[in-house]
């Protein structure tokens, strides 16, 4: 076990801990020392004072004293030591007092009257709440005197320790609210790149915090323009693009209807369509996800939908298992999401004759699984079939060899959501494709 695993997760609370654990420690450290020495000297010579006074008080009396002797003690005591005192004939006090003292105040108190008093005698702290009752056995009787309960229990220790904790409070109070306001510019940075890393909206916020975090969010809002800006161009560029080359390709379509006679107007029909494909799928690629924002989005219905649709259209024998618990929606890329479970559907078809499709919900991400029993990929080149334009079937045929984009345009839709593409061996004894995405 170590220390670490008892540790705050987050920063807020390891900056409340660097503040408070010191504080606490510092505060137990002073209430120790105030209790071991203040406390303990305070009420030693409190006790030993009023001991002191009542064993001067009756030093004259003797074993038996007499009604003149017992009027002046009276008077005494309270000129001059202000304890009203009381004797009451034909007592007799029980057997001296054993109990064990409740406080140590009170332990101290017996203590000094055991080394001032050779008379019996009893104490009673519990009866007033203000006084204390000190009797003293006589042989004609008992003589009680009422000291007041301050004699002996030092207030200043209870305004101390009410000082202490209430200092605490405010120090704690004071670092809560000063730690949220570091805290929060923190949180605001990590929830921006947070939502540009799932492809979400991002919008500027306003810095503040120390001078770091402020530096920090403004390097990735000038980054964010920057990507945002790069993306506009490539769209921008793109478009000029697609439209120069369908531009000659459409008046080769046009010229090829005219000589249908042709022997070879088949075969640069052909040509024409791959080409065509092939433009779509260098396009599709690069242009990503384009301008598409993100919906909430029921994404295990988008996915059941897509595998009905390819049971119906291609009597391909493909399944699918829901999660256990119904997924919540979650805000994703509609149209881009739906392109890269077709792509994976379409390789399915295209590499073999059975997909299990599967969906189930880990802490806060989806998994998605598909497996199917083709002759799947090598583990050495599994990570060369996610990069673009590598085809691991040399074929130049459109049915086989393709343009090496579809598990690449799949990968770079899901890393634009944050989410993760792994490719691995399937039970069934082909290729699993484990799509992860936050939700």
């Amino acid at each position: 076990m170590q220390l670490r695993e008892f540790l705050p997760k987050t920063l807020f609370g390891r900056m409340l801990s660097i503040i408070l654990v010191p504080m606490i420690l510092v505060q137990v450290i002073t209430v120790f020392i105030f209790y071991e020495r203040h406390w303990d000297t305070v009420t030693r010579h409190m006790a030993a004072n009023l001991s002191s006074e009542i064993a001067f008080l009756i030093g004259d009396l003797g074993t038996s004293p007499d009604a003149e002797q017992i009027e002046t003690v009276i008077a005494d005591g309270w000129q001059f030591f202000n304890f009203p005192v009381n004797f009451e004939t034909a007592l007799t006090l029980p057997q001296k007092n054993n109990s064990i003292p409740k406080t140590y105040a009170e332990e101290m108190l017996r203590t000094e009257l055991s080394k001032r008093l050779s008379q019996n005698w009893q104490v009673d702290v519990d009866t007033d709440p203000n006084l204390i009752f000190i009797d003293i056995q006589f042989d004609t009787g008992v003589l009680r005197v009422y000291a007041s309960r301050k004699r002996i229990f030092s207030s200043t220790s209870w305004t101390f320790i009410g000082w202490t904790i209430g200092s605490s409070i405010l120090m704690f109070g004071v670092a809560l609210v000063f730690l949220r306001g570091q805290v929060r510019p923190i949180h605001r940075l990590a929830n921006a790149a947070r939502q540009l890393g799932l492809g979400r909206p991002a919008p500027d916020y306003r810095l503040e915090g120390a001078r770091e975090v402020r530096l920090a969010g403004r390097a990735f809002q000038a980054m964010r323009h920057r990507i945002m800006r790069q993306l506009n161009e490539r769209t921008e560029m793109l478009a000029g693009v697609s439209h120069d080359l369908r531009t000659p390709l459409t008046r080769m379509r046009l010229q090829l209807a005219l000589m249908q006679t042709h022997p070879d107007a088949k075969e640069i029909g052909n040509d024409i369509d791959d080409m065509e494909e092939m433009i779509d799928a260098y396009l599709a690629f690069a242009a990503g996800e384009g301008e598409e924002q993100p919906q909430e989005t029921d994404v295990s219905a988008l996915l059941a939908r897509l595998v009905e649709q390819a049971q119906k259209a291609h009597k391909f024998d493909i399944s699918f298992t829901p999660p256990s618990e119904p997924l919540p929606a979650f805000p994703v890329r509609k149209n881009a999401i739906q392109r890269a479970f077709s792509n994976l559907i379409s390789n399915a078809i295209r590499y073999s004759t059975k997909t299990e499709v599967s969906v189930r919900v880990r802490n806060d991400e989806v998994i998605f699984s598909f497996d199917d029993n083709g002759a799947g990929i090598p583990a050495e080149r599994r990570q060369d079939a996610i990069r673009p334009f590598i085809r691991l079937e040399e074929s130049r045929n459109r049915r086989t060899g393709g343009a090496g984009l579809g598990l690449s345009i799949t990968s770079d839709i899901v890393l634009n959501h944050g989410g993760e593409l792994a490719l691995g061996d399937s039970e069934l004894g082909g290729l699993r494709v484990t799509i992860k995405l936050p939700i």
